[in-house]
């Protein structure tokens, strides 16, 4: 859902517009305040504000985006700026916003990768280690060789999902 933050009088229209163009629903705002109010009850993909709101409502601003959440703001000049503009513009910022979610994923999922590999290579070769000790009783052997079969499968498994994201 997109919360657009206007006066104008136009508000409906481009409201309309962006649903049309997004495909997605449009909740309307007339003044900081009120945005503020609805970003406390619902959760947005993005905030689009209208500039003139941003200059006449100052000390509303920064309670604003406060509560963005992770709403993308989308500033534009409603007054000047035509529907294609802003369409164009909120579709652009939420296009750079899913790219940068999906960059910070993978980051995020090869710093798993990297230290799970690391301790389940430590596991394999502490079971490699414990089975060769000399004498150990054959209830011990069995467990301990079930033990690294399992983390070889783990370590199967991760590779997996790594070559597979």
């Amino acid at each position: 859902m997109i919360l657009l933050v206007t006066p104008n009088q136009h508000g409906e229209e481009c409201a309309a517009e962006i649903k049309r163009a997004m495909g997605c629903e449009v909740a309307i705002a007339e003044s900081l305040q009120k945005a503020t109010g609805l970003l406390r009850a619902n959760e947005y993909v993005s905030v689009v504000l209208d500039q003139y709101l941003l200059e006449t409502e100052e000390d509303q601003t920064g309670t604003l985006m406060e509560h963005l959440g992770t709403a993308i703001p989308v500033q534009v000049n409603l007054a000047v700026s035509g529907m294609e503009r802003v369409v164009r513009e909120i579709r652009a910022a939420v296009q750079r916003r899913a790219l940068e979610q999906t960059i910070a994923r993978r980051a995020a999922q090869q710093a798993l990768q990297s230290e799970l590999n690391g301790t389940v290579t430590a596991l394999l070769l502490d079971c490699e280690l414990a089975i060769s000790t000399p004498e150990l009783p054959a209830a011990t052997m069995q467990k301990l060789q079930s033990a690294r079969e399992l983390v070889q499968r783990l370590r199967t498994q991760l590779n997996a999902e790594m070559t597979n994201p």
